[in-house]
């Protein structure tokens, strides 16, 4: 890569207490005629130009901006000369990217369209990799900006990028990748730094390892004196406001919420927030902390993420102070739905597969997030009886699990970019008398998909996924299902953030919810809790795809015998009124006798 700009040191100013620690392209395109000629659509997503990748770097290396105070250029200070320092978080030490290999540099560039630099917005953040093409962020990074049009994400590598005198940008081994979408919590409050986490999605995945986020409900990680572990590339001394060129951590100590409010008053909101370190002394000595441009960074404990750099004092340093970070727990039911919100036509919103009884084409129709769109051509489909939409590999690319009527032989049919083709894999052999194969999403808690099926003598069972299409040994995990007509399952129902299933008694229509435990084996989901009564003479089918209208919320889809096809949104809601009223998504679905 080159550019044209010259690296000035990256100055990122910290607040007084509640501040925050500051720091692809294209959609899926897809077949749209309603009766396209008889092929699988091709995947095809765009992605930044090296040209525009260099340009947005460069930017972002010049910059001296603060992440989530870039609103008017007025209000920034300009950059006052450089330092060079130890790298190291304060108190703490340099690491590898073998250590952290998930770890994630944030950079965004926008040069504002225009041919001076004085009104340029450059600034850096951390971010981890939580799945190979999602990044686990600070809301604060990435609330009203365009990291569609002006970031770059830098995986694979320890150290900053550099620049030379000619303007060529060093990687030092790393990978650059554009930014495809971005979410970051709704109720994001930039005047509290509440609820501080966002996500971004990268146009392809990222080789790089991925870390878990705890899980909901985790109280052991946040207890007083668990040591915990924070990295990132931010200022290494109260001194100066150089960042480090290479990767840092340190360990901290968690501290309890009665600790940090009695610091940070009615600024450490408990619950939404936890804070780790001991009190800082006052100078670099005897500190260990957090400090400006680690934000967006993870905190970590046994593994998983706990915590995201959020904020803290003026120069990282004053005596009594500690890091606050952004409490993972409390958002992993809002955040894990955007990591696992693979759909078709990649915009967001999860879409219906279909095959018509007569013909047995397969089609698409593409949410529109209250209603359906023209409907789109996968070929012929006459040799299945079994669809279902997964994401095996976490790609970003929408796969199919699908069963050989002849053999009951069930491959896993992916699209790989590379070649530009269609690819099926033996997934099981000979699964003719499966009751139902469902793809819910990751049951196991190891943060890759998993497949469930239920046999004929009504056991159910778990095939942990590998996350390379590949499955496991199975693992029993409920018996006497043969009670049930209907096994469904894709995404979160109650806002836990673990994979759920739906199913329905055949004698009573009574409707359960199987909450999903993130666990293997016999717990792997909790007592069942009625939802509804919705015998067949109501429904005859029912589709689990996802999240159709983009709200995080995983829905239900449901036909009646007459053809008439409802949409019940997702509440997310850990009681019986998991779905809201339904909505109507149309007539003439009785043509249809698969769903995916």
């Amino acid at each position: 890569m080159s550019g044209g700009r010259h690296r000035r040191r990256i100055r990122l100013v910290l607040p007084v207490v509640a501040a925050t620690l500051a720091a692809t392209v294209g959609g899926l395109l897809l077949t749209s005629s309603a009766d396209a000629a008889p092929a699988v659509p091709t995947p095809v997503r765009s992605t930044p130009s090296a040209a525009q990748l260099d340009a947005r770097l460069s930017t972002a290396l010049a910059g001296d901006d603060i992440a989530g105070e870039t609103s008017s250029k007025a209000s920034l200070s300009a950059s006052t000369g450089s330092a060079t320092v130890d790298p190291k978080v304060i108190g703490g030490s340099t690491t590898t990217i073998t250590n952290a290999p998930w770890m994630a540099q944030l950079w965004y560039g926008d040069d504002r369209g225009t041919s001076t630099t004085a009104d340029d917005i450059g600034f850096f953040c951390g971010g981890a990799v939580v799945a190979p093409t999602k990044i686990l962020t600070a809301a604060h990074c990435v609330k009203g900006y365009n990291w569609k049009a002006h970031g770059v994400v830098v995986t694979g590598t320890a150290q900053l990028p550099s620049e030379d005198a000619g303007g060529d940008v060093d990687l030092h081994g790393g990978t650059v990748s554009g930014v495809w979408r971005q979410w970051n919590y709704p109720s994001y409050n930039a005047a509290t730094i509440d609820n501080d986490i966002a996500l971004l999605t990268l146009p392809n995945p990222v080789k790089a390892k991925p870390i878990p986020m705890t899980t909901a409900g985790d109280t052991a990680s946040y207890a007083a004196n668990t040591a915990a572990k924070v990295y990132g590339w931010g200022r290494t001394t109260s001194t100066n406001e150089n960042i480090s060129d290479v990767l840092k951590t340190a360990t901290l100590p968690i501290q309890s919420n009665a600790t940090c409010s009695g610091f940070y008053e009615a600024d450490f909101i408990a619950g939404h927030m936890v804070c780790a370190g001991t009190p800082a002394s006052g100078s670099d000595t005897g500190t260990t902390s957090a400090c400006n441009g680690d934000s967006g960074g993870p905190l970590v404990v046994g593994g998983k993420i706990v915590g995201v750099v959020s904020w803290g004092v003026r120069d990282c340093v004053k005596q009594g102070a500690y890091s606050v970070f952004t409490k993972v727990t409390t958002y992993v039911g809002a955040t894990y739905p955007r990591i696992d919100d693979t759909e078709i036509t990649g915009d967001n919103y999860a879409d219906v597969w279909v095959r018509n009884s007569s013909t047995k084409t397969g089609y698409h129709l593409p949410s529109k997030g209250g209603s359906l769109g023209s409907r789109a051509s996968w070929g012929s489909y006459s040799a299945w009886n079994l669809v279902v939409q997964a994401d095996l590999n976490r790609d970003g690319y929408q796969d199919l699990i699908q069963r050989r009527t002849s053999d009951g032989d069930v491959y896993w049919r992916h699209y790989v970019p590379s070649t530009d083709s269609w690819v099926s894999n033996l997934l099981a052999d000979n699964w003719k008398t499966r009751r139902a194969i469902v793809a819910p999403g990751d049951v196991t808690g190891d943060t890759l998909p998993d497949v469930v099926s239920v046999d004929s003598a009504g056991v159910v069972w778990i095939y942990p996924g590998k996350g390379d299409g590949k499955l496991g040994s199975r693992i029993q995990a409920a018996t006497n299902w043969t009670q049930y007509d209907i096994v469904r399952g894709h995404g979160d129902f109650n806002g836990d953030g673990r994979a759920d299933l739906i199913v329905r008694n055949k004698s009573t229509g009574a409707v359960y919810l199987y909450r999903g435990t993130g666990k293997a084996g016999t717990g792997a989901f909790a007592a069942r809790l009625k939802v509804a009564t919705w015998p067949t003479t109501t429904y005859n089918v029912f589709d689990t795809v996802g999240d159709v209208n983009g709200d995080g919320k995983a829905d239900l889809l449901t036909r009646t015998p007459g053809g008439t096809l409802y949409l019940y949104k997702g509440t997310g809601k850990n009681t019986s009124a998991i779905f809201a009223t339904r909505v109507s998504l149309g007539t003439g679905f009785k043509t249809y006798d698969l769903f995916g």
